[in-house]
């Protein structure tokens, strides 16, 4: 049986889809509206050239909240739970947006331009909620969606590649920062960044008429070094121990039970949504943590173990978290899971179990990342 791939203007094709599709691209999912493909039908393959070659990546779905105008400094700041006040033009943080109690609602990569800002988003309708946000505190500032989409080159062979595109200065580049830049005139923001430990940049398409021109140059550059298609990998990220919002938190969740800590600052004078409530829970400590699990079974194999919702985590029986991703590591020679569990129980080291295909197996609490 043969299934359509039905598009309307609920779910967009990115300004890359038709390369994805002429590169072999097998799977896709629905991320912020849009098409993200997620395979090109080798994920082992895809998992190597990333650990040891270059893989190109369409990630045009992080999709951007760009906030300009007069009051755009005082409305960054005001959505945002880390201070910005040294932030500079060509520098990019990574952030927790939070709701008034705290609750973690996206953590974007911000990027602070000459005239504007750009929040790199995860899947969340951050645009609704920055415009209510803006409106209700009288900033004076424009929000939209820009035309701008992100090409992610992944890979500890990715930095000579981009040098070779864009010339010496690349490698300059600290993690997060950016410019401005062209390639065969096309307007793009090459920025140190992605969602990886691999190391690599992405390109931030400033035209979205011209993403399949870009893939093709970036690809035939990239033939020397081997270069090969794939999307954001499940497990290298899971072993990198990088977040993935929407997935590895509940709704109810903040940015220290994510392990987001670092980038909330309470003890600070900008004020920001959710300020009061992230002070309290710094004071009386998060009730969870976000946190690793080897499963002690080394048979556990995931192969037929789709994690399709998060499943209950125990300890003598009782529910003592979820653990919500789940993957076997080549690296490590192990099957390793993220989990969110109780702070009481993580601090104690006690071994814990989780439900499942074959029945209830031990686990063993470990530090983020794995490698």
């Amino acid at each position: 049986m043969t299934v359509d791939l039905v598009v309307s203007p609920r779910i967009r094709k990115t300004p890359f889809h038709e390369s994805t599709v002429k590169a072999g691209a097998t799977a896709f999912t629905v991320y912020n509206k849009m098409l993200l493909p997620l395979t090109y039908g080798d994920l082992a393959e895809e998992y190597r050239r990333l650990t040891e070659g270059v893989t190109i990546w369409d990630v045009s779905v992080e999709r951007q909240v760009e906030i300009s105008g007069p009051d755009a400094d005082a409305c960054v700041q005001y959505l945002t739970s880390r201070d910005l006040s040294k932030m500079k033009v060509g520098q990019g943080k990574y952030v927790a947006m939070c709701d008034h109690e705290g609750r973690l609602l996206n953590d974007p990569v911000l990027l602070k331009l000459h005239d504007r800002y750009w929040f790199s988003i995860a899947d969340s309708e951050i645009l609704f909620w920055a415009r209510a946000v803006a409106a209700e505190r009288g900033f004076d500032v424009t929000i939209r969606e820009p035309d701008v989409s992100p090409l992610a080159i992944q890979g500890p062979l990715a930095e000579d590649l981009i040098a070779e595109l864009f010339g010496e200065w690349v490698r300059d580049l600290k993690y997060f920062w950016f410019d401005e830049a062209e390639l065969n005139g096309i307007p793009l923001v090459v920025c140190r960044s992605g969602w990886s430990k691999q190391g690599g940049f992405e390109l931030f398409l400033r035209d979205g008429t011209r993403g399949n021109e870009l893939w093709d140059l970036v690809v035939a550059a990239g033939e020397k070094y081997d270069i090969g298609p794939a999307a954001p990998n499940h497990v290298e990220r899971i072993e990198s121990g990088l977040l993935s919002y929407g997935g590895d938190n509940t709704p109810d969740s903040n940015p220290f039970e994510c392990g987001m800590a670092r980038y909330v600052d309470t003890e600070t004078d900008v004020d920001y949504i959710g300020k009061a409530a992230l002070q309290q829970i710094k004071a009386e400590g998060p009730a969870r943590l976000l946190v690793g699990l080897v499963i002690d079974d080394g048979t556990a194999g995931t192969d037929a173990w789709p994690l399709e919702h998060c499943v209950p985590v125990l300890q003598n029986e009782a529910e003592v978290g979820t653990m919500c991703a789940i993957v076997d590591s080549p690296r490590l020679g192990k099957t390793i899971a993220l989990a969110q569990i109780q702070t009481d129980v993580v601090e104690a080291g006690l071994p814990v179990e989780v439900t499942s295909p074959d029945g209830l197996l031990t686990a063993t609490i470990t530090a983020l990342p794995f490698i």
